[in-house]
């Protein structure tokens, strides 16, 4: 969630790329050379080899030229696959009723707590709502350091429909 400067500025330069080509940036993280952006369809949610081929084509020489990076780095596009990543409030409503994994910055309460798994029951700007262990735990959404949606029968259902549907 908490993105490094380089990182916001890889974000202010590629984003506007990636939407130019019809597709929604979902994460961008720069870590030992590596440059990973997962982004995808906003209408579909995936996001084929065509469509990484055609982000990495048009954001390359625009990297190069701003040159944000200093020395030899790898660019990896690719879709966020279905146990995604959820970096916004929205990614989080979007997925409400499915469950997720959340690692906090601080920990909270009195055994200060860092990691969630639960249902996802609503996000707003400021808070995002999981049931973990029959209670409602409301986590702030500055403090998320990172969240992925769990891997379960439920999500590969939906997914599949959401696909089934789109095509």
């Amino acid at each position: 969630m908490k993105n490094t400067p380089l990182e916001h500025k890889l974000i202010a330069i590629s984003e506007p790329v990636i939407k130019d080509l019809g597709f929604e940036l979902v994460m961008l993280e720069f870590k030992s050379g590596i440059l990973q952006i997962l982004a995808e369809n906003p209408k579909t949610g995936n996001l084929g080899l065509d469509d990484c081929t055609a982000i990495s084509k048009a954001l390359s020489p625009l990297l190069e030229v701003e040159d944000p990076i200093s020395g030899a780095y790898t660019l990896e596009i690719s879709s966020p696959g279905i146990d995604r990543p959820l970096m916004k409030a929205d990614d989080f409503g979007k997925y409400a009723g499915f469950d997720a994994r959340v690692e906090l910055e601080d920990g909270i309460g009195e055994s200060g707590q860092k990691r969630f798994r639960g249902k996802i029951i609503e996000a707003d700007k400021e808070f995002v709502t999981l049931i973990v262990d029959n209670a409602e735990r409301k986590l702030e959404l500055a403090n998320i350091k990172k969240a992925r949606l769990v891997l379960t029968d439920e999500l590969i259902k939906a997914t599949k429909k959401q696909t089934i549907t789109a095509v």
